[in-house]
């Protein structure tokens, strides 16, 4: 592998002499968190010293054999105080690490998808909201989720604000004061980024929400817009699921259930709930890379691979 500095506007990338190499070898450290041999090198260029961990991202952690385990334990129904219980984490530590790899896995996301549906788009996409709420039901939130129905791979997903309704609508504006609906701005939006990633013609699947359909003729004019009645749910406490012989939305519902099943805060019956927005917008960025990469790709997810994107 050839070895290359790190700093971007150095010149070692075009050092043409025939005699002298621009990075040479420096020694090596010991990593006092991992025990870890790490080689040095120096730079005849800028005259800058690095190291094979300088350009990852995880390089300044202390704690970085924890990254794997939560990276799974979070995707599979574990809650952050428990993470530091199992761990023998301090909490503020879990925390951090959780934001890390949100942002990690926003990243690997992005790849996925350029290299999965970039050179072919999809042909059929499927697409609905899920509800939760944001520290009380009060203030629920809004998922919207898009699908690919052949691998049930979660392709984008947007989190928006919404106003309570129901019973509870009254008691929200009396308690919290005026809630903006931000779904509209986020149908915008999503749709807008779906369009790299599905053909002019694609048939986009959903209920009958009637609400869909202008920002879906914004971006998609040609597109097919089928919608479907919606049905009950199958059992107490599977909502997602449908009580159908056959349901048209087969694999949107049956990954939202498996929202509903792995991410502690989306239980039904659970005491762990999401405090902010944007703590359920990195849960659901770790969850979708662990769902795309091992539940519904591998059997097991490749540890050099989690460790490479790192």
């Amino acid at each position: 592998m050839k070895i290359q500095c790190p700093r971007s506007q150095c010149s070692s990338h075009s050092f043409t002499s025939p005699k002298l190499k621009a990075i040479v070898r420096n020694g090596s450290f010991r990593r006092q968190s991992d025990c870890r041999r790490i080689r040095r090198y120096f730079c005849r260029c800028c005259g800058s010293y690095f190291s094979n961990a300088t350009p990852r991202a995880d390089r300044y952690q202390k704690k970085r054999k924890a990254n794997y385990a939560i990276y799974r334990l979070y995707s599979s129904g574990v809650s952050q105080r428990r993470l530091a219980k199992v761990l023998n984490l301090n909490r503020k530590t879990v925390v951090r690490k959780v934001r890390y790899l949100a942002e990690l896995e926003r990243k690997r996301q992005e790849v996925f998808l350029k290299s999965h549906y970039g050179s072919k788009p999809l042909s059929q996409i499927q697409f609905d909201d899920l509800e939760t709420s944001e520290h009380t039901k009060c203030k629920p939130l809004s998922v919207t989720l898009a699908v690919d129905p052949e691998t049930r791979k979660i392709i984008k997903f947007k989190v928006a604000s919404m106003p309570a309704s129901g019973l509870l609508a009254e008691i929200s504006r009396r308690k919290y004061g005026f809630r903006k609906d931000e779904r509209p701005s986020q149908w915008n939006a999503f749709m807008k980024e779906l369009t790299p990633f599905t053909t002019r013609e694609c048939v986009w699947s959903s209920d009958e929400n009637p609400h869909y359909s202008a920002p879906l003729k914004r971006h998609h004019p040609l597109a097919t817009h089928t919608r479907f009645k919606g049905a009950r749910g199958a059992t107490t406490g599977q909502g997602e699921l449908k009580k159908l012989w056959f349901d048209p939305l087969f694999a949107l519902n049956h990954t939202c259930a498996m929202l509903r099943a792995n991410l502690n805060r989306l239980f039904r019956r659970t005491w762990c709930t999401t405090k902010n927005k944007q703590g359920l917008i990195d849960h659901l960025s770790i969850y979708i890379s662990y769902h795309n990469q091992a539940l519904t790709g591998p059997r097991v997810a490749k540890r050099s691979a989690f460790k490479e994107a790192s």
